[in-house]
Formats: C-alpha cells, sequence, structure tokens
C-alpha cells in the first residue's frame, strides 16, 4: 500500500488548467458570456474584482484555488521533492495515503526492533556480528526519526483537511478568521477522499464519486453562499 500510494502520487498529474478555460460567467457584471484572456487585455485584472483571477506568467484566467509552479496546479498544495511533483488537487489524497502508510511502516519496523535496541543496554551477551549489531541499532534509530517526523506532518494535514485548506492558503489567510471553502469536517474530509468508505485508504476514486463530486477534479469547489465577496 505504501508503494501503491508513493507511485500513484508520483506518476498522478496534480491537476492543470483546461485550455482556454474560464468561468462560467462573469458574476462581477451578470454577462452569462465566458469570460476569457481577452477581456483582460493583457494588462491585470481589476483588483476589485478579486472573484477572477489571471495568472501573468501563463497568460490565462485561474481557477479557485489555482498557483503557479512552473505551471499553474488546481488546488496546489506544494511541491514535495520526495515525490518530485507537485501536489495538487488530483493527487492530495495520495499524498496523505503515502505519508500514512509510510508512519504505519515505520512505527512496525520500530516496535519490532525495539527488542533489540533495549538489548544494546543490557548486560547479557547479545547474539549476532558487530556488523549486524551496528545495522540493527541504525535501522532503530532511522525508523524511530522518520515515525516521529512523518507524524507529524501527518497531523499537520489532517488539519488542513478538516479545515478544506492547503498549505499555501493557510500562509494566505492567516488575517482571515473564516474561511468560505470550509464547509464542516465530513465535508472537507469528502471533497479530499470522496463519499465511497470502500476507496478511502486506497489511492483512487469511485467512478460515482467523480462524477457527482467536481472538487476532486479542482476546478469547482462548493463555498459558504454568505461568502461570495471573498476572494479565492
Amino acid at each position: 500500500m505504501l508503494l501503491w500510494s508513493y507511485f500513484s502520487v508520483v506518476l498522478t498529474d496534480p491537476g492543470s488548467v483546461p485550455p482556454n478555460w474560464g468561468p462560467a460567467m462573469d458574476e462581477e457584471r451578470g454577462e452569462a458570456d465566458p469570460l476569457n484572456g481577452s477581456d483582460f487585455n493583457g494588462s491585470q485584472p481589476d483588483p476589485l474584482n478579486q472573484r477572477i483571477r489571471y495568472c501573468r506568467k501563463c497568460n490565462q484566467l485561474k481557477p479557485p484555488r489555482c498557483h503557479h509552479c512552473g505551471r499553474c496546479v488546481l488546488k496546489m498544495d506544494h511541491h514535495c521533492v520526495w515525490v518530485v511533483n507537485c501536489v495538487g488537487a488530483q493527487n492530495y489524497k495520495y499524498f496523505l495515503l503515502f505519508l500514512f502508510y509510510t508512519f504505519l511502516e515505520t512505527s512496525l519496523v520500530t516496535m519490532a526492533l525495539l527488542p533489540h535496541f533495549i538489548a544494546f543496554f543490557s548486560d547479557g551477551e547479545i547474539p549476532g556480528t558487530p556488523g549486524t549489531l551496528a545495522t540493527t541499532f541504525l535501522a532503530f534509530v532511522l525508523n524511530l526519526a522518520f515515525a516521529l517526523s512523518v507524524l507529524g506532518f501527518l497531523i499537520m494535514h489532517i488539519s488542513l483537511v478538516s479545515a478544506n485548506t492547503t498549505t499555501i492558503e493557510a500562509y494566505e489567510k492567516k488575517s482571515t478568521p473564516k474561511w468560505r471553502y470550509d464547509l464542516g469536517r465530513k465535508k472537507n474530509f469528502e471533497q479530499v477522499f470522496g463519499t465511497d468508505k470502500l476507496y478511502w485508504f486506497i489511492p483512487g476514486y469511485s467512478d460515482e464519486d467523480l462524477r457527482r463530486m467536481p472538487a476532486l477534479q479542482g476546478l469547482e469547489y462548493p463555498s459558504k453562499p454568505d461568502f461570495d465577496s471573498q476572494e479565492f
């Protein structure tokens, strides 16, 4: 499960903006015609209309919660050097499962090696060659260190999922006490893991969830209606 989750997050595209993407309508002007980059005439969008975002590096409109990292990534969380990929809307669940199974694996190895580690400090004779003993000692220390560090990272991301935010958004909205996408812990969790419980612990989604939940694709996100004026 660890390897399946790891290669899923490595090989899955985090989500990119479709060509010529635009919001369904200009909500500021109330027009039904789709917007496109030419509406800005090469200039920066009106700062008063904060619902419309434009990437000057990609020269295209940006969907909600999208950020630039070499290209515009949908609901970008961060760029992870461990998986050599950006973590975004379409592989964030796989990244969380990778953390979860890494924690389980390193914790299991740590517990298995614990009796051998304790034996180092006993007065009795320890079986094995010096090389084997050194390898066992080093393996215990490294697995314990990885388990603790991954646990802290996992706890941080669990808190982000419960608030329906990303690492980047958590930094950007420090001055915002309320968050427009926070729909409650249950719905926030489902926007990352889906509603089908059979798929919660595997790197994938059911066809029904992919069809019913646009948030899993990274282009549309339900929000609180009383926060429509808040910036994406």
